[in-house]
């Protein structure tokens, strides 16, 4: 007999018991009730050793005990320790005289590391949540909440982690008037307009959320700035935001509008070597410090995509840094200055612009400037090499940009879990110290000996009631935040970590749904731009197809700039032959890349021009092989529709059924991605499609007629 259908009805029955509908607001800080109660029989109370008290570790006694009260559907006392407790969480740091007799590892774990350690004590047997500092003990005590959430054992605890980057920042495209750049999930959290005197609860919220995983930064206005933010009126609204975080250990950043001494400050000109310039930004820094003592830094976008810069006036990239990093240097703030430009005038290749501009900058910046570079040469396409500037600045820190909001990826209706993408990115081997030189170990200084390291995360953050605009986006922030801890973490179990905390423990959905996450990002690849293809999308809005567009004014703006296709190939050649961007990598990857015989059949295109019939690894030519890719992008759309179907007894109600929703708008919109693409291409190349594939379902003129002028989040 085959229970397991009776079992799922009675699980249903269960859950539709005893759960209210979920919205997707408390995100993987549920701390719903487990049914496992092991860690119940090892928790009797919370022991908060006898120290001085500090708003950080209030923060972490208070969050432990909403945990576990939760998860263990109990109500835990909390008391004062001086001593050992038998079934005790004992948490503390180690100017705790009982945490500091322990002999804990806390000094050689920094200032956010931690200790989880199961103890036995004058035969008390106890947990240890420990820290060198609060933070630390917060950071331990959310990990600690996570092992309970996902069933870990928690008999011999033996726990010590630190991370590896110091700055774990989001960066927030928000503007001031709630629009989010590239935002998919509704306005902007901040209301500028009700700040300082109005301190919405989420904001509480998502100090929280950002803490769980380790987050301790935030970037509160878009890169492409407005002088506005550093005007009293709102320093004053950020001094608010700066005061709940702080609890929370996560401090604000601002984005530094080049041209503020002009439109600020009435100055004539904003050139970084004038003395009047470096005097506006030392007092208007004095000015943010002095409301904000905790202030973290500026993030700088200059001199790309009509932004103001020290170019204007013919100076550097580290000369506009360095004047900046002068004014926050005595308050110990930093200067993350982005990498991303490109010339008003198109160049031969838009990817090797950065490395051009950066790399003879090479050891010319501040020592509390990181530039911050992002995962690809291009802009966070669905996939991209690793950026050649990882391991070509040894001597100048570079912060990891990666984007969590899907601006390329589907918005916020196409399920796309980007750990992978992360994880690809960090695990890429640049080879500039031999085998093992990844992306990752550039960018936490393990490398280089870098001073200062961080990642940034383009936030996927709006005013929806369930903060990302769909559930599963609520993944790729908090797999942002794991990564950004350790690089090397895999994303694989970072997503069942999610799966577990935010869904159900149990194997019958967990597993599936994995895999379902673990293969949804190459399905969007295939179905939108295979093998090394990349910006194929129509004009502004970053959302449908439109690799037919020739007519903007600049050709790095046109996809038929990127994918090139004509009557005998497709392809950008980056080799030697063309623009020989492959030069830019180190020459063991160089080579690689120059081959097309050599280069992963996945960035093939990306850096090869190859005719149609150029025959692929599979024995297929070229062209058959993207109508195979495009067409399995749809059909594993498909294949997670039917999982998703299948998991309806483990989730409740109206999660289930946006999720549903949105996979049926994904299958519907990658059939026209794959069909649009295929019509263009076959339009230029006059192939016949390969025996056993469907023709598109409209006409090419059809798909080119498709607008969308009002889509969400455009620039």
């Amino acid at each position: 007999m085959n229970i397991r259908p009776l079992l799922a009805a009675l699980a249903a029955l269960v859950f539709s018991a005893s759960s209210a509908a979920e919205d997707g607001y408390d995100l993987w800080l549920r701390y719903s009730a487990i049914v496992d109660r092991s860690a119940a029989d090892a928790i009797a109370e919370i022991a908060v050793a006898e120290e001085e008290d500090s708003p950080i570790l209030q923060t972490a006694r208070s969050e432990l005990k909403r945990g576990l009260d939760g998860l263990l559907k109990t109500e835990l006392a909390s008391t004062r320790a001086n001593g050992a407790r038998d079934r005790a969480i004992l948490l503390g740091t180690s100017r705790a005289p009982v945490i500091a007799k322990l002999g804990l590892p806390l000094e050689s774990l920094g200032s956010d590391g931690f200790v989880i350690r199961t103890l036995t004590t004058d035969g008390a047997r106890s947990i240890v949540i420990a820290g060198k500092s609060d933070k630390g003990a917060l950071y331990g005590v959310y990990h600690f909440l996570r092992l309970v959430q996902t069933g870990q054992p928690l008999a011999a605890l033996d726990i010590r982690s630190q991370p590896r980057t110091q700055l774990r920042l989001l960066n927030h495209w928000d503007n001031l008037d709630r629009h989010v750049e590239r935002g998919y999930a509704g306005q902007s959290i901040w209301d500028w307009h009700k700040l300082p005197d109005w301190l919405d609860p989420r904001y509480t919220d998502y100090a929280r959320a950002c803490a769980s995983i380790g987050i301790n930064g935030a970037v509160l206005t878009n890169v492409n700035a407005n002088a506005t933010s550093l005007t009293p009126e709102y320093i004053d609204k950020t001094r608010a935001l700066a005061g709940v975080f702080r609890g929370y250990g996560v401090r604000v950043y601002l984005t530094a509008r080049f041209s503020a001494p002009i439109e600020l400050g009435g100055l004539k000109t904003a050139d970084p070597l004038d003395p009047e310039v470096r005097a506006w930004w030392k007092k208007k820094v004095d000015e943010i410090y002095a409301a904000i003592p905790d202030f973290g830094g500026f993030l700088v976008k200059a001199n790309s995509e009509g932004q103001p810069g020290p170019q204007d006036y013919k100076r550097t990239h580290a000369d506009g840094a360095n004047m900046l990093a002068e004014a926050v240097a005595p308050h110990g703030g930093v200067v993350m200055w982005r990498a991303f430009v490109y010339s008003n005038e198109s160049p031969s290749d838009r990817a090797k612009q950065a490395y051009d501009e950066f790399k003879p900058l090479d050891g010319k910046f501040a020592s509390n400037v990181l530039v911050q570079v992002k995962n690809g040469a291009i802009d966070f396409q669905p996939r991209e090499p690793f950026h050649p500037l990882f391991g070509a600045m040894p001597k100048t820190p570079l912060m990891m940009e990666f984007q969590i909001t899907k601006e390329y990826l589907g918005f916020a209706t196409h399920l796309a879990y980007l750990g992978t993408l992360f994880e690809e990115t960090l695990d890429a081997d640049t080879r500039v110290k031999g085998k093992g030189s990844t992306v990752a170990k550039v960018i936490d200084g393990e490398l280089h000996g870098y001073a200062i390291t961080g990642m940034a995360g383009v936030a996927n953050i709006g005013a929806d009631r369930n903060w990302s605009g769909s559930h599963f986006d609520q993944a790729n922030w908090y797999a942002y935040g794991r990564l950004a801890w350790d690089p090397e973490l895999s994303s694989r179990d970072i997503a069942e970590e999610w799966v577990r905390m935010t869904f159900s423990n149990e194997p019958e959905f967990v597993k599936p749904v994995v895999e379902m996450m673990m293969g949804s990002r190459e399905a969007v690849v295939d179905y939108m731009m295979p093998l090394g293809l990349h910006h194929l999308f129509d004009t502004g809005h970053h959302y449908g197809p439109g690799p037919w567009v020739n007519d903007l004014n600049r050709a790095d703006w046109n996809p038929t700039y990127y994918h090139q296709a004509d009557e005998r190939g497709i392809g950008f050649a980056r080799g030697p032959k063309g623009s020989n961007a492959t030069s830019q990598y180190a020459p063991e990857i160089a080579k690689i890349f120059a081959d097309p015989k050599k280069t992963p059949e996945q960035f093939l295109l990306w850096f090869h021009h190859l005719p149609w019939d150029y025959k692929m690894t599979s024995g297929r030519t070229l062209w058959h092989e993207l109508v195979v890719h495009y067409t399995r992008g749809v059909d594993q759309v498909a294949k997670m529709r039917e999982t998703w179907d299948r998991m309806r007894a483990f989730v409740d109600a109206e999660r289930f059924e946006q999720v549903a929703a949105f996979l049926r708008i994904q299958q519907d919109e990658a059939q026209w991605w794959r069909d649009a693409c295929i019509a263009y291409f076959h339009s230029i190349n006059k192939l016949p499609l390969p025996a056993g594939f469907a023709p598109p379902k409209h006409s090419l003129e059809q798909y080119k007629a498709r607008k969308f002028p009002y889509a969400p989040g455009r620039g």
